[in-house]
């Protein structure tokens, strides 16, 4: 995140300050080996053999995390385990394997509530992402709330998963959204936030932090601001687990959610908390079994939550690779990771900001991962397909976030984004690049 300081011009900023010089110095030879609080940074790299491949005969730079992060070994040797050692349906077998698989489930819930701060294991239900469910919450618990003319806030940060079940929802129940606006930096402005809550508002979602712009949205306050009017919040956190310490205790969300893949988990497993009356008023998502008591052709009894919310066959073995994860991520720390990309975004910031005709989009002073620009003369996706031949792998496009987009002018942008695993050398390269497509249009 950027300083409370900084100017939302990023070329004036870099010129006019010296940003970290201990990257400068790393990358010169005199200063330490980067690290990552204690843990060096070439032992984190080593652990993730993705880092290793060959892309067309260069050396793989992913700076494209916001899409997808990297699994470490750990979390691929413990889906190994599990398969190997563990695989069996959960919760009512009468054998080894089925104690094993169970253990190893509720186990990653643990796991997960200590990590976000959450009061029990019981405010968290499995789902397959953050799209599953914000859908769930619009459906199982803000639709049977709504009637005609009332109102849900949402803000024009959000990807377009925290963006269209709330349409739906809205169209089969004549309820209304209205939409929280940004200032020129891309930041929530709160006071016009509050503005928008009446006797009809009835929910609001809002992301963490942008896909598209990296901005940190103020959700503490949005949230204290929501419930001064008596309205439950939802935060999607799909783009802040992996970046900040989280505690939604702390935040009083009423719900937050987050997927397992972009916090170096498997794909298909993500994570929905909420808190206990939430999920107790919560209608069924889905039916089926697990989530029910008694069952009979006259009526169905169901479990509490989670095990309401998790009907069928559960997806054991990613929820397991997930508490890898998380046990990977809280070895190292979550401030220490906080504080490491911190001085890589600015590194990469002065470096960006520098190149001719690069306009860097989203300059929020709070800001997080994302480095999102345009190339005055040149398409999104040719720049992209450029850096790709050098072996750096960015997105470019829309990023699911039209709306914030277009608040700036623009249809797309080429988003590199962070983990703690990328390098100074590799924003290094990135800027290099820029600087060699440049030069050669000219």
């Amino acid at each position: 995140m950027i300083p409370e300081n900084s100017t939302s011009d990023f070329a004036s900023y870099a010129k006019k300050t010296t940003l970290f010089p201990s990257l400068v110095e790393q990358r010169q030879g005199r200063g330490p080996i980067p690290r990552v609080g204690e843990a060096p940074l070439e032992k984190i790299r080593a652990d993730f053999p993705i880092l290793s491949e060959q892309v067309e005969g260069r050396q793989l730079v992913w700076l494209d995390n916001a899409a997808t992060t990297h699994r470490p070994k750990q979390v691929i040797d413990r889906l190994v385990h599990y398969y190997t050692h563990e695989n069996s349906n959960v919760h009512r077998g009468a054998h080894t394997l089925a104690e094993r698989s169970t253990d190893a489930f509720e186990a990653a819930r643990e796991k997960i509530a200590r990590f976000l701060g959450a009061p029990g294991a019981n405010n968290i239900v499995f789902v397959r992402g953050t799209t599953e469910g914000i859908n769930l919450i619009a459906y199982a618990y803000v639709k049977p709330l709504l009637r005609p003319g009332d109102e849900i806030i949402l803000t024009l940060l959000e990807h377009h998963a925290n963006i269209v079940p709330w349409q739906l929802v809205a169209q089969e129940t004549g309820a209304v959204l209205r939409v929280a606006p940004v200032d020129e930096s891309g930041q929530i402005i709160l006071s016009e936030y509050a503005k928008l809550f009446n006797s009809n508002t009835r929910f609001v979602s809002m992301t963490q932090v942008s896909n598209a712009l990296g901005t940190v949205a103020p959700v503490q306050e949005m949230v204290a601001i929501a419930h001064g009017f008596g309205v439950r919040a939802c935060v999607d956190g799909a783009q802040s687990v992996s970046h900040m310490p989280v505690n939604v205790s702390a935040m009083d969300a009423d719900f937050f959610v987050f997927s397992g893949h972009k916090i170096f988990g498997p794909n298909g497993i993500g994570v929905l908390y909420g808190k206990e009356d939430v999920l107790d008023a919560a209608h069924p998502w889905q039916g089926g079994g697990s989530m029910i008591s008694d069952v009979t052709f006259e009526r169905t009894l169901y479990q509490k939550a989670p095990q309401k919310c998790e009907a069928g066959t559960p997806n054991v073995a990613d929820a397991v690779g997930l508490g890898a994860a998380i046990d990977y991520v809280s070895a190292i720390g979550m401030e220490n990771i906080a504080r490491y990309e911190h001085e890589l975004l600015e590194y990469g910031i002065r470096e960006l900001g520098v190149i001719p005709g690069l306009t860097l989009v989203g300059t929020a002073a709070q800001k997080a991962s994302v480095l999102s620009f345009v190339l005055n003369g040149h398409e999104n996706e040719e720049v992209g397909r450029y850096l790709n031949r050098a072996g750096i792998a960015v997105r470019a496009g829309h990023h699911c976030a039209q709306p914030i987009l277009r608040r700036f002018g623009y249809e797309g942008t080429v988003r590199p984004s962070l983990a703690f695993y990328n390098t100074p050398g590799e924003i290094e390269l990135l800027a290099r690049t820029l600087h060699e497509f440049v030069n050669s249009s000219l």
